[in-house]
């Protein structure tokens, strides 16, 4: 199994030109990430011989120039791509190809906020980058903040893990919202309320609604249901600020 192959829900394939994080957040607690890398390195597979160890991988960047069918792509579903040890002229790289490859959805999701607000400026934000920001609990929606600081033309929020409940957050102005409960063995619990809650305003604030799944705290298989409805619309995209459509 490849990395690009893992089964993420919400889009068709990852793209990782870094691998490797450390942890940050209450969200990192559990993370998926760290354990698959730490297979692959006992299985020997080829970029994870130091397993978790964060690493750039210049010989991936040119990767998506070579997907010939639009893609949605995750990128760095095994790192994070703002991460204070990646240079910033690693960053533009990365932005320069998602620029070329107008064809694709280009998802990049960060819990270091400050980070991406710091460095926005000097990056490059096409129609077809939808930039995002991790919210775990409200001791992190400050990170909306800063993601609605940057010029990114399409953005969205990721409340997963959903470990804590969280204040009305103003979701105007965004592409997508997606949340989920935590699994694994290790899950920790994540109640109807709080996904009523953030379904109730996206539905006021006209954003699309992805919800993943409950956690799977005390359960075999989570379920991805509210009150009998699943929730999986796809992220509106916007042109220009004034100008979207639907993927």
């Amino acid at each position: 199994m490849l990395e690009e192959d893992q089964n993420i829900e919400w889009a068709q394939i990852s793209w990782n030109p870094v691998i490797g994080c450390t942890p940050f957040s209450a969200g990192c607690q559990n993370c998926y990430a760290r354990v698959i890398a730490e297979k692959f390195k006992h299985n020997k597979v080829k970029d994870y011989e130091n397993g978790f160890k964060l690493h750039l991988i210049p010989s991936r960047l040119t990767m998506p120039l070579s997907w010939r069918k639009p893609k949605k792509v995750f990128v760095n579903s095994m790192s994070d791509l703002f991460h204070e040890d990646v240079p910033d002229a690693f960053i533009e790289q990365v932005f320069n190809v998602m620029n070329k490859c107008d064809i694709h959805v280009f998802m990049v999701l960060t819990k270091r906020s400050e980070r991406l607000k710091q460095i926005a400026p000097k990056l490059k934000w096409t129609p077809n980058i939808l930039m995002g920001v991790t919210i775990e609990s409200n001791a992190y929606r400050h990170r909306l903040d800063d993601l609605k600081a940057t010029k990114a033309i399409n953005k969205f929020i990721c409340i997963e893990p959903f470990i804590g409940a969280i204040d009305k957050l103003n979701l105007t102005g965004l592409s997508w919202v997606i949340a989920g409960g935590e699994s694994g063995p290790y899950a920790r619990p994540m109640f109807d309320d709080w996904v009523r809650s953030l379904r109730d305003w996206c539905q006021e604030a006209d954003v699309p609604f992805w919800f993943k799944q409950k956690s799977a705290y005390g359960e075999r298989r989570a379920k991805a249901t509210i009150d009998g409805h699943y929730y999986k619309e796809e992220p509106r995209l916007y042109k220009s600020p004034d100008l979207f459509d639907f993927l």
